[in-house]
């Protein structure tokens, strides 16, 4: 094989594979010298992978981790099932690494050849997962043509449902995408509005990018995720709940978090609940739902709810016999 930068890259396909290569069988797969392979090591090493050798008759070397991440070079089948692998995190909004995978399907997606492209679309077509959770659900290609545009600084357009089932159309200088617990929003300047706004992606539909590029605005915050955040903090408790929950400790701090509640323990069975509250009915659910007595001391609307869940229950009960 003469063609150095074909010999190369066969090369470094084959150090790819997690297994020691003895030099002999490299120079036997690519038709050359052990010299040349020696050369051609030495030529990977310069451009930053860090391939390791062996000692011995022969020699062996593989690829290791080193102190940056080179480039990688991927067959078909392994391009198709990162591509789709990538999707499937974007759609489920796996905790942690969302973006950093919306980022890297752009990335792959701009570089695979059309036949590749394809294969991913009729493999994302041909199966449906199995979701868990009560998210909203999230087309990866929405996603992907939502980075792009973030991306490369280029307006948007497309169709948008509003919480009350409203439709419009809008067109967004897109700043960023920020996944927060299980959805994801679209950060946004809205041309039609002449102001920012904060856009579910799962209520998005039919986005495309225009090809007009635009110059970045003063975002209104810290950072996108920091306007995510404010947009979203929940508003003043309207309640404070009182209550004595014959429960242990644990049991109760598995249902009321720390941060909009006290909890003290009055002996191993028996605890006091101060909670800050923004709808009594869920407070209701969360406090039958410990499964166990108490009795609650304020507020009197708490107490007028809990007696019209009874009334209900037992209705309920009496009608199926």
């Amino acid at each position: 094989m003469s063609d150095t930068p074909a010999r190369l890259l066969n090369l470094l396909s084959l150090l790819q594979t997690p297994r020691e290569w003895p030099g002999s069988e490299l120079a036997e797969r690519l038709g050359v010298s052990p010299r040349t392979i020696r050369r051609d090591i030495d030529r990977l090493r310069d451009l930053g992978y860090p391939v390791q050798a062996t000692m011995g008759a022969d020699g062996g070397y593989r690829l290791v981790a080193g102190t940056a991440m080179p480039p990688l070079l991927l067959d078909d089948e392994e391009a198709v099932a990162i591509a789709v692998g990538l999707r499937a995190a974007a759609g489920h909004a796996v905790v942690g690494i969302e973006e950093a995978s919306v980022r890297a399907l752009g990335k792959l997606l701009q570089v695979l050849p059309s036949r590749l492209r394809h294969r991913v679309g009729t493999l994302n077509t041909a199966t449906m997962p199995l979701l868990t959770g009560d998210g909203p659900t999230v087309d990866p290609e929405d996603l992907t043509v939502l980075a792009r545009a973030v991306t490369a600084r280029e307006r948007l357009r497309f169709a948008y449902r509003a919480y009350d089932g409203t439709e419009t159309r809008r067109q967004v200088e897109p700043e960023r995408l920020v996944s927060a617990g299980r959805r994801w929003y679209l950060v946004g300047y809205d041309l039609d509005r002449d102001d920012w706004r904060l856009f579910r992606v799962d209520r998005i539909a039919d986005p495309f990018a225009t090809g007009a590029r635009f110059t970045p605005r003063p975002l209104p915050a810290e950072d996108a995720a920091a306007y995510v955040a404010s947009k979203l903090r929940r508003p003043s408790p309207v309640v404070t709940v009182v209550a004595t929950v014959h429960a242990p400790l644990a049991t109760v701090r598995s249902r009321f978090k720390p941060n909009d509640s006290e909890i003290e323990p009055i002996d191993a069975t028996t605890c006091r609940l101060r909670s800050n509250a923004d709808s009594l009915e869920w407070t209701a659910m969360r406090l039958l739902m410990l499964d166990c007595a108490f009795e609650v001391h304020e507020p009197p609307e708490l107490r007028k709810h809990l007696r019209i869940l009874a009334e209900r229950a037992n209705l309920a009960a009496e009608s199926g016999s």
